[in-house]
Formats: structure tokens, C-alpha cells, sequence
């Protein structure tokens, strides 16, 4: 490895050194390499969404584990969504030897100089509802002192820091679908820019039925609710929507030169983000400037478009997202990319998708294999000519890899990995 620990501009370079991910495909690499093979997705029938007549879809992909008992002092102001970014963030820090005997971090971590960057669409739904209860029974014996702290937007960014004592910068990214992607870019810059040394970065998501009800108000979710086998199905020409998921990611970022310091394992090297907004409709996707975000990563990575040699892509499955994003693909690339959506096998993790689907990206590169896409028979005309991985997968060697994600309100976020 080279031990170059800046760049020619001058930044620090910046490397992934742990992520803890919790997800329908398992909670581990081994874990969801075995599922990404099988080539099954992970999305099930939710005979308890029956009791709400007026919403088509049935199908989700919950987080089914059990999560670890912790100190009930330590995670009173968590909902369930809070508790999954802790969960992953433990990982995290484990996975990139940043944890103690006694189970607490190390002292590093509490000195400033490691911050945050976090996100999810929303708070805990459960604390939201006792919140706003009120105002329909003007009553406010559900509220207590923590009701607020799980139903705020920045709950999982303000509990990780109270947890961890960790009291550098603060990013809270709640910008939908790119809550997880925006938050490693960020915090990806904070490093680079020598701001910060090390940077937890992620995203997480409870699984909710209003947030299946507001796509299925669009029109946008997948409805073959008796085959939850054959939803959803990205790019294919008869797909009909999304499938709403459940997860967290948590990826430990750290400046290169830190982390071989202190002799930490490393996955993989942060090396370009892209990020802007369409500026034009709130729901809508803009191919022109969702390209515009891809070519960004590329400029801050200084590699050419030919250097990368796959693309996850956000891949929601509904019938403008995949149109739009495959053609801003292709505008970029001007080629036939290997291209493939994780959201095929466990669905729209919304505020995690971001972490998820980078993660497992970089693993990906590492192995040197790359999952298809799930139920994608026939594709669709009207998405742009890229080389959309079916069947068993794909062995690629490359050294440059790109995950995207677009989200609601317009933005539109770009994430390059470098093999080290």
C-alpha cells in the first residue's frame, strides 16, 4: 500500500476502517454473500398492514433479529430507529478496533477530533404518533421527557454522541434516500479537509407503514403482494414500484495516515463524492443533473469514467427513478457499465440505503464478484443501454467502484471507492 497520505491537491486521504451494518440480508459480509448468491431477495408479506384498507402494498423487508440488550439509562431517548444506528455504530467500532475491554471506546474518540455525520427520513414513527396525540385527544399523558428525543429528526445523530461522548463535528443528514450517501460524503470531507481524523457516518431506518403509504400515494409501490419473490424488480420492464425496508449502516471513516498509525485494518479508500440538487421538483428526478452529480465524483477522485468497472445504483424500482437514473448513468459513462440495484433483494432502506449499499459495494469489489439484479427478465426500453448483471452475478476485477443515490427533494449523491 502506498504510503502517500495525501493527495496531489493537498487533502488527506481518507479510508473505511469498520461498518457495522444491520439489514434483511444478514448483519455481517459472510452473511449477505451467502443471500447476494443465492440470487432470493429477503422481502416478505405483511399480514399486519392487512388492517389498512385504502393502502395497496402489502410487501416490506423488516429487520427480524433481535437487538442486544443495552443499559436502559444509556438508550432511554432511542426509538427503534436510534437503537438500530447504535447497534451498527457498536459494529463499527468494533470491526475497526476502537473498543475497550470494558466495552467502552477509546479515549481518542472523546477528544474532539472524531465526529458524526448521521441520518434517517424521519424519528422514531412511534414517538412522533404519541407526540401529536394531543392535538386529536388533548391529552398529554403519552408524552414524557423523552418523546421528543426519539421523534426528532436528529435522533440517532444526537443519541450516538451522547453515548459515545464523542464531541467533534456534528453532520445531521436527513435528506431522505440520501441520508446514509451524504453522510459518508461528508464526513468524508471533514477528514480529507483535516477538519476531523475520524468520523462515524451512516444512516438507519425503522420500518414504518406510513412510509410505504406515501409512495403507494404516488402510485410507486410494488403491489404483486401474493409473490413477494418477484418484488421488486429494478429496471425491468414490468416492474410497478418499490418495496419499503429496514436497517442501519454505520462506516467508521478515518485519515489514512491515522489509521496506519495505528496499525487498523482497511477496506477500502474514500476517494470521490459527488453532491447536488435538480432544483426543479420536489418528487420528480432530473437525469441532467443527476449526471452532473456522478461527474462530480468523478472530478474529486481525479480518475476517468473508464477506471470504474461497476456502478450499484439507487435503483428504486418505480417507473421514472430507474428511467432517469440509468439514462444520467449512461450520459456519464457512454457505455454499456455493469451496473446492479441491492434494493432488489431487501428493498428501500430509505435513510440507511446509502451506508448499505456502499458497504456492501466495497466488499463487493474485494471479493471481486458483483450480485444481479433480482427479477429483472426483460429490460425496460426506455432505460439506457448499460449492462444490467443478471443471472448468478459477476466476477469483475477492478480498483474503482461507484455507488448512487437519489432522494426526494431533489438530491442526488455519488460515492467512489478505491480498492486498497
Amino acid at each position: 500500500m502506498s504510503m502517500e497520505f495525501t493527495k496531489p491537491n493537498g487533502k488527506r486521504r481518507v479510508v473505511v476502517t469498520g461498518c457495522g451494518m444491520l439489514s434483511g440480508l444478514g448483519d455481517t459480509w459472510d452473511e449477505a454473500f451467502k443471500q447476494l448468491q443465492s440470487g432470493k431477495n429477503c422481502i416478505r408479506y405483511m399480514k399486519e398492514w392487512e388492517r389498512f384498507e385504502l393502502m395497496n402494498t402489502r410487501l416490506a423487508c423488516p429487520y427480524e433479529k433481535p437487538l442486544p440488550s443495552l443499559p436502559r439509562k444509556k438508550i432511554r431517548g432511542m426509538g427503534r430507529v436510534g437503537l438500530l444506528s447504535l447497534v451498527a455504530s457498536e459494529r463499527a467500532l468494533e470491526m475497526a478496533g476502537l473498543k475497550k475491554e470494558d466495552g467502552d471506546v477509546v479515549d481518542e474518540l472523546k477528544n474532539g477530533r472524531t465526529g458524526i455525520a448521521y441520518g434517517s427520513c424521519m424519528g422514531s414513527m412511534e414517538s412522533i404518533v404519541e407526540l401529536f396525540s394531543m392535538l386529536e385527544t388533548n391529552d398529554t399523558s403519552k408524552i414524557n421527557s423523552q418523546t421528543y428525543i426519539k421523534a426528532m429528526p436528529q435522533t440517532c445523530l444526537s443519541n450516538l454522541s451522547v453515548f459515545y461522548q464523542i464531541r467533534g463535528r456534528m453532520i445531521t443528514t436527513n435528506t431522505a434516500c440520501t441520508s446514509g450517501s451524504q453522510a459518508i460524503g461528508y464526513a468524508y470531507e471533514a477528514i480529507a479537509n483535516g477538519q476531523q481524523d475520524m468520523m462515524l457516518a451512516g444512516g438507519a431506518e425503522e420500518l414504518s407503514p406510513p412510509d410505504a403509504a406515501i409512495f403507494d400515494t404516488l402510485g410507486a409501490t410494488a403491489c404483486l403482494n401474493e409473490t413477494p419473490g418477484l418484488e421488486p424488480k429494478p429496471f425491468d420492464r414490468d416492474r410497478d414500484g418499490l418495496v419499503i425496508g429496514e436497517g442501519a449502516g454505520t462506516m467508521l471513516l478515518e485519515d489514512m495516515e491515522h489509521a496506519v498509525k495505528r496499525g487498523a485494518r482497511i477496506y477500502a479508500e474514500v476517494v470521490g463524492y459527488g453532491t447536488n440538487a435538480d432544483g426543479n421538483h420536489i418528487t420528480t428526478p432530473n437525469p441532467d443533473t443527476m449526471a452532473v452529480a456522478l461527474e462530480l465524483a468523478l472530478q474529486d477522485a481525479g480518475v476517468s469514467k473508464d477506471q470504474i468497472g461497476y456502478v450499484n445504483a439507487h435503483g428504486t424500482s418505480t417507473p421514472t427513478g430507474d428511467t432517469a437514473e440509468s439514462n444520467a448513468t449512461y450520459k456519464v459513462f457512454n457505455r454499456a457499465i455493469p451496473i446492479s440495484s441491492t434494493k432488489s433483494y431487501i428493498g428501500h432502506t430509505l435513510g440507511a440505503c446509502g451506508c448499505i449499499e456502499a458497504w456492501l459495494t466495497i466488499n463487493m469489489m474485494n471479493e471481486g464478484w458483483f450480485h444481479p439484479n433480482v427479477n429483472l427478465e426483460n429490460v425496460d426500453p426506455h432505460c439506457a443501454p448499460l449492462d444490467y448483471i443478471v443471472g448468478s452475478g459477476r466476477e469483475i476485477k477492478t480498483d474503482y467502484v461507484m455507488s448512487n443515490n437519489f432522494a426526494f427533494g431533489g438530491v442526488n449523491t455519488s460515492l467512489i471507492f478505491k480498492r486498497v
